[in-house]
């Protein structure tokens, strides 16, 4: 059987459950398989056999630190202190594509759980279809406290789909006590002078002992990562957002040359195994003082994750290098949206309200972590001086910020992504790169349906000189 929109069928939907798991076939999610069948169970019984409470299922991040899962469960606990109304937690898988493949299974399959889901920002045109619109359940001052820009990112037809908890922009992170040992007064401002800058520091180093140390550590994996990191190298040269006005922009001059100069700092003040790095091999590398760069999330540098070699005083953030267009970061973040098929919607509701509301945010920002997505709190005094990043994230998210053209492409855009991140990869692994962005805009005007943007004026090959060419290898004669 299968399920009707308006929830009947409760028992129908168990019987699929388990044949949709099976599918998912995700090792490191057996674990919470098993919690979520058992609440399954629960939520089967439900429709025949009434209970006195009711019980919410949330799929969210794992926490990787016993400390971020206490104060999680503390947050919870506090909604159920409120409301009467208790929380079980499934951790989701560690990575992006892989939590979107579960969420999108659940969804897709009817499941009456989870209730509730934690939606990336480039989530809510994929999922849409599934998730209840907020409108209905949250009062309109509530939702216009947030950043209208991620309001306006989790509408889909006119439906609010998700409320934004979390906002995180790209940034650059640096090595406060290296630049002052190295004679700069400041973090670099192109990137140029980042590779200048890192090389420096690296050969020195490098000379004083530390063979692993690298001048500059980001994220090269072929995977949501690095669409990232290269939505803002080809944005920040004037190579467009990917979609732009409905069209296909990557193969171009300034897309080229952002990336071909990525690949050049691979090997040299890069590690090469960059090119499999996610954002916690970077930050690990930072972590253990081996490296005066990172480029990662805002969220990075909060809580306890400051530890280990690295302290409070050694550091400091910037917006990211300027290329010769702009300043470009990518936004991400994080939201929460209520299943259409859950049991108790109104509750679900009440669970997001919660989580996004004030001084949720508040308690969560000075306890977890995070960047609020209510402007106001950004001139809260108290969380100003927990956390004094916060003038340098809200500049950066106000005049800098990209977003991936998830929003135009909706359900295509993790094909979008895959093939763009698949093909930066290769160029970052000596692939060239006039070739290879060519094929890639035939994919893409494949995939979205769009047509090619026309290159500029300036920029429009002329005659076989004209042919785009990667330049030789980098190689700094400083660097070890």
């Amino acid at each position: 059987m299968r399920h009707t929109d308006d929830g009947s069928s409760a028992n129908s939907s168990c019987s699929e459950f388990p044949g949709f798991l099976q599918n998912v076939g995700r090792r490191s999610f057996l674990s919470s398989i098993a919690t979520l069948l058992l609440v399954a169970g629960q939520a089967c019984r439900r429709a025949v056999q009434p209970v006195p409470e009711i019980t919410l299922v949330l799929i969210d991040q794992t926490w990787l630190d016993r400390t971020f899962q206490d104060r999680r469960n503390l947050e919870l606990e506090q909604f159920t202190k409120e409301t009467g109304i208790r929380v079980k937690l499934l951790p989701s898988p560690e990575g992006a594509v892989e939590t979107l493949d579960v969420c999108r299974g659940l969804l897709e399959s009817g499941a009456k759980i989870p209730d509730v889901y934690a939606v990336d920002v480039i989530w809510p045109g994929i999922l849409a279809e599934n998730l209840l619109d907020l409108k209905a359940f949250v009062p309109p001052q509530e939702i216009a406290a947030h950043f209208p820009e991620l309001i306006a990112n989790n509408t889909v037809n006119g439906k609010l789909v998700a409320l934004p908890c979390l906002v995180d922009v790209g940034l650059l992170f640096y090595r406060t006590d290296l630049l002052r040992h190295y004679g700069y007064r400041t973090p670099p401002r192109t990137w140029e002078e980042l590779g200048t800058m890192a090389a420096r520091i690296q050969a020195g180093e490098r000379a004083r002992g530390q063979r692993d140390f690298c001048g500059f550590v980001w994220e090269g994996a072929s995977s949501e990562a690095v669409t990232c990191n290269a939505l803002e190298w080809q944005v920040s040269e004037g190579g467009g957002p990917i979609v732009e006005k409905n069209m296909v922009t990557v193969n171009n001059p300034e897309t080229a040359r952002a990336l071909e100069r990525a690949a050049r700092w691979v090997g040299t003040i890069s590690p090469p195994g960059v090119v499999t790095y996610k954002e916690w091999d970077a930050y690990n590398v930072w972590q253990a003082g081996q490296a005066a760069f990172m480029r990662n999330w805002a969220t990075s540098h909060f809580g306890e994750l400051i530890q280990g070699s690295i302290t409070k005083d050694q550091f400091d953030i910037a917006s990211l290098p300027r290329g010769r267009a702009r300043i470009a970061t990518t936004v991400g973040g994080r939201a929460y949206a209520v299943s259409r098929h859950s049991l108790y919607p109104r509750e679900a509701a009440m669970l997001v309200r919660f989580l996004c509301r004030r001084d949720t945010q508040l308690n969560r920002i000075g306890k977890i972590g995070g960047s609020p997505t209510i402007p106001e709190l950004y001139n809260d005094p108290g969380m100003l001086a927990a956390n004094p990043y916060f003038s340098t994230i809200l500049k950066t998210y106000r005049n800098d910020k990209v977003w991936r053209p998830s929003k135009e492409t909706g359900k295509r855009y993790p094909d979008l992504s895959r093939a763009y991140y698949s093909t930066v990869h290769e160029i970052l692994e000596g692939k060239k790169a006039a070739g290879a962005l060519a094929d890639l805009q035939a994919e893409l005007m494949q995939i979205t349906g769009l047509n090619a943007s026309a290159p500029a004026a300036s920029s429009r090959p002329h005659g076989k000189s004209a042919v785009l060419r990667a330049p030789p290898r980098y190689t700094d004669p400083t660097v070890s």
